[in-house]
């Protein structure tokens, strides 16, 4: 975590599918990667600056 009175970056990943995903609520991120694994078609990493 970084402190809240210094810049820090978000990140935001966005997938394009050819798939819904079967995910029991309370997934982990590992089971996310695993379904989503030969069905992305496109994606994009946003990055934002935040600073108080």
């Amino acid at each position: 975590m970084t402190p809240p009175d210094k810049p820090h970056i978000y990140e935001l990943h966005v997938y394009a599918l050819d798939k819904m995903l079967d995910l029991a609520r309370g997934f982990l991120l590992n089971e996310l990667y695993r379904e989503m694994d030969g069905h992305i078609l496109d994606k994009f990493t946003l990055k934002g600056i935040y600073e108080n």
